[in-house]
């Protein structure tokens, strides 16, 4: 924004002359622009700013965050020109091209930028502040996609168990176009490199995102076009072998690719009908990182010892407990493969399965044909079992199943969504087994979450956290003084966030004696849990806090990952 501009504003008693000086003063100390200064120090909003501009040069404006703007368009005009001119290109029609600029005055750039393009230039205004942003967020968006396609060769990517029959209409052409294709393997092999767990594909009003959830943290990584949108939600479910003309119902799917060098990935397809569309999650089954060292998952060694003794019971039930994706599968599996002996039956109920285990009888759940968690547990006792896993505890049917076969020779794994181990025990008897049933058959519960690990490569200590912190988190005094927190950095091997893998945070509860006798009393959850510390408990807060200890990860993820012992 010129300075004639800023004489104009006070002119019109829309700014001071005290308030103009005071953001000429803050423009220049910053190397900043005027009128991003004077919106930044509150004296105009926006919207304001940008209709006084217009009015005076009679030129239209825009708001830059309702455009969805081509990316042909943008690439007109080079990321360095756009940031020395402020100016973004918005669209174009015929020979011209209509250009976003904060000072439409300026016609050193506007010409810069016709001679440069050889457009006509039809200038509408937008504030300084939309220019930025849309700047760094869409050039940036632009070279991510360039980084990625670079080099980037679909031809090694086969999809197996595809249907090449599907009779797609113009949706399937639409889906098997080129570009279409292109971008959904791009995203698909690209989640792969960033080791990331679940892709989101979100269709909004008026844009459309692509969201990678890395360590538990989802990050936006490009926003295709909108024109796509249909095209690329038909492609994957094409290659999900779904019904692509079904717009109304969820859908579930896999996809199978074949990546060259004999590698193969899974993903587990959901497709969600939405406001504005179907929003897709891909949840990636990557055999190769699945870990079944019980040592490596994050157990403390008097926490593995218990767990271990648990699992080698002749009988009984073991429950992992936490929230969807705190990687409870990964605990079973790991305790599976422990178990996993010529001289055991296996069997295991699952929804889905995610990963084939050699050796074990792994059942995937039906629900519309009437294959559920209680009907396959039934047709489990008749197949002469030693151990049986089932995926969830869902409902009462399922869970007197399994405790009766727990008391009757058979180990039975399960998983229940609990907050931590001792509200489980309500759980079971609020689902309705019998108190003296849960203390029997129940031979102990493991809560668990997902804590990120801090960047090896860029840890560095932690000077912000305080000892008043850490004894508010949970420490003694005395404990708090001696602990060196870490925190990462950020460098090009996390992607910036300080942050690189993720270990489990364990609350080990083994059913002693003296748990049981205050089970078959009817004791409250916070009884239990306080009996359980009193017995050797580790809760999660103080796992999570263990963590911090070791340098493994740092205090904001304690607090994020568990909640305060009462």
């Amino acid at each position: 924004m010129n300075e004639r501009i800023g004489e104009l504003l006070v002119k019109e008693n829309l700014l001071s002359a005290d308030q103009l000086r005071q953001a000429r003063e803050g423009a220049a100390s910053k190397g900043g622009r005027l009128g991003a200064e004077i919106t930044q120090l509150g004296f105009l909003d926006e919207v304001e700013l940008t209709d006084f501009v217009a009015k005076q040069y009679g030129v239209p404006s825009i708001n830059l965050d309702d455009f969805d703007i081509d990316r042909e368009v943008l690439g007109l005009i080079p990321e360095d020109v756009a940031l020395k001119h402020g100016v973004v290109p918005v669209n174009r029609a015929g020979s011209t091209l209509i250009l976003a600029t904060a000072d439409p005055s300026n016609i050193f750039a506007l010409d810069d930028i016709k001679f440069l393009t050889g457009y006509n230039i039809q200038p509408v205004v937008a504030s300084e502040d939309a220019i930025k942003r849309c700047i760094d967020g869409l050039y940036e968006q632009a070279d991510v996609l360039e980084e990625v396609m670079a080099g980037f060769d679909d031809s090694d990517i086969d999809v197996i168990q595809m249907d090449d029959d599907v009779d797609a209409g113009e949706l399937g052409k639409e889906a098997e176009d080129a570009p279409v294709v292109k971008l959904v393997n791009l995203i698909l092999t690209d989640a792969i490199k960033k080791s990331c767990s679940d892709i989101h594909i979100e269709p909004y009003e008026k844009s459309f995102r692509v969201r990678y959830r890395i360590d538990g943290v989802l990050y936006e990584v490009m926003k295709p076009p909108m024109k796509l949108k249909n095209a690329l939600t038909s492609r994957v479910k094409i290659m999900s072998e779904l019904d692509i003309a079904e717009r109304r119902l969820p859908q579930d799917g896999r996809i199978k690719l074949k990546l060259g060098r004999g590698k193969e990935m899974d993903f587990r397809v959901s497709v969600l009908p939405t406001l504005f569309g179907e929003k897709i999650v891909l949840r990636l089954l990557d055999k190769s990182n699945l870990q079944l060292d019980m040592t490596k998952l994050g157990f403390e060694e008097p926490q593995l010892g218990d767990f271990k003794n648990c699992i080698h019971q002749p009988f009984g039930m073991v429950l992992v407990t936490g929230p969807t994706g705190s990687g409870k599968t990964t605990t079973l599996y790991s305790a599976l493969s422990e178990l996993n002996q010529v001289g055991e039956n296996l069997s295991t109920a699952e929804d889905p399965v995610e990963f084939n285990l050699g050796g074990i009888n792994q059942v995937q759940m039906h629900e519309d044909i009437g294959l559920n968690f209680a009907a396959a547990l039934r047709s489990f006792l008749r197949q002469d079992p030693d151990i049986i896993m089932v995926g969830e505890i869902r409902d009462f049917e399922t869970a007197e199943i399994a405790v009766k076969a727990a008391l009757t020779g058979h180990m039975v794994l399960s998983t229940l969504h609990t907050n931590d181990a001792p509200s489980t025990v309500n759980r079971l008897l609020n689902m309705g087994i019998e108190p003296f049933l849960v203390a029997s058959s129940v031979n102990c519960i493991v809560a668990q979450r997902l804590a990120r690990k801090v960047c090896d490569n860029c840890r560095e200590p932690d000077e912000e956290v305080t000892v008043e912190e850490l004894v508010a988190a949970g420490m003694n005094e005395e404990e708090a003084g001696r602990v060196a927190p870490v925190k990462g950095g950020g460098c090009s091997l996390c992607s910036d966030t300080g942050f690189k893998g993720r270990i489990a945070v364990y609350e080990v509860m083994v059913m002693t004696e003296e748990l049981k006798e205050f089970v078959l009393n009817g004791a409250s959850t916070a009884e239990v849990k306080r009996e359980a510390i009193r017995g050797g408990m580790v809760t999660l807060r103080r796992s999570a806090l263990n963590k911090i200890h070791e340098g493994t990860t740092s205090l904001s993820e304690v607090y994020r990952v568990s909640s305060a012992d009462y």
